[in-house]
């Protein structure tokens, strides 16, 4: 059994708890500064817990850290981390800056075990058997992409007026908080991007003056892709279309399928995974971490696949605030 720490016991590190709990395969201890909510989660799940994060590493080796607190935060626990010899579940967005970053990959490398950044999108069984189609080559090179996708964001996290939300600083705003988990996965599934300009607004959400709404035009190497996203529509809804020199890939997430058309085709062909719960992607993430803590093959975004979509996030919130285009070279 592996010995698992569960940094943060936030909505995202209760979620990571559960479901690596879940997996059988490992013993999970919390730790959080928070003593009230610490204690609460750890009575409810009838695990050991620490009011600090030095306090468990003192008390216990661990075999691996998961790192749920805000993201400005992340990189100097990875650090730690790693100087600890465990292997490390890292939240997304990775940072909200570049600093540290060589620092952290240094120390990752030196300690010789596995990292990842829990973009959960790797873990849809419709995004994975679309990049798997696209890989093959069938369709011929992506020319064009786009991306609608959105929710209504009060409704899945009520409490994103007291949380990192508010502030660009920890991450908080609709480009660090859920347009960077659609730019990783079309970063993964038709290489990175290398050109943003991009809009952005608060528009509606109430206590906050983060942007709420994204509009993104942008290039990922040849392929021209745009990005629409607001936080605060009625329908929870994302669709990823992809067209290539010969067909086209289409991802609708909200209906857990994904299908293609070739050229000449008159209607789609599309492949539907059976009804799974959210809690059930964050298994299969726990379950494809721990397989990559044992060496096995794992999907997972690297630490070098996260670099590159947080200097998206960098370049996109710059490019909002100039109004200018940012190259990614």
């Amino acid at each position: 059994m592996h010995s698992i720490l569960i940094i943060g016991c936030g909505s995202i590190g209760e979620r990571h708890l559960r479901c690596f709990q879940k997996t059988g395969r490992c013993e999970v201890s919390v730790c959080d500064a928070n003593a009230t909510l610490l204690a609460d989660v750890a009575a409810r799940y009838a695990v050991r817990s620490f009011a600090s994060l030095r306090e468990a590493l003192d008390a216990q080796k661990f075999d691996a850290l998961v790192i749920c607190t805000p993201a400005h935060t992340h990189l100097a626990i990875a650090r730690e981390g790693a100087a600890h010899g465990a292997a490390l579940l890292i939240e997304k967005p990775l940072s909200v800056t570049l600093d540290g970053i060589e620092e952290t990959r240094a120390a990752i490398t030196q300690s010789g075990r596995f990292a990842a950044v829990a973009y959960v999108y790797h873990c849809f069984p419709w995004v994975a058997a679309a990049r798997e189609f696209l890989q093959a080559g069938t369709l011929g090179h992506p020319l064009h992409a786009s991306v609608v996708a959105g929710q209504h964001f009060p409704t899945f996290r009520p409490a994103y007026r007291e949380i990192y939300y508010t502030r660009h600083e920890t991450g908080g705003g609709a480009i660090q908080d859920a347009l960077t988990h659609l730019v990783n996965a079309m970063e993964w599934m038709i290489g990175p991007m290398t050109r943003v300009f991009c809009d952005a607004a608060h528009q509606h959400l109430e206590g906050v003056t983060v942007e709420d709404t994204v509009n993104v035009t942008a290039r990922h190497g040849q392929a021209m892709v745009s990005y629409a996203m607001t936080q605060f529509q009625a329908s929870n809804e994302a669709v990823l279309q992809i067209h290539c020199e010969n067909g086209s890939v289409k991802i609708e997430s909200h209906l857990q399928r994904w299908g293609h058309i070739n050229r000449g085709d008159k209607d789609w062909t599309w492949h539907t995974t059976p009804p799974l719960e959210r809690d059930d992607l964050f298994i299969a993430q726990a379950n494809a971490f721990l397989d990559g803590m044992e060496s096995n093959a794992c999907p997972l975004s690297t630490f070098d696949e996260a670099v590159q979509t947080l200097r998206f996030n960098r370049a996109a919130l710059q490019s909002a605030a100039t109004g200018l285009p940012i190259d990614l070279p």
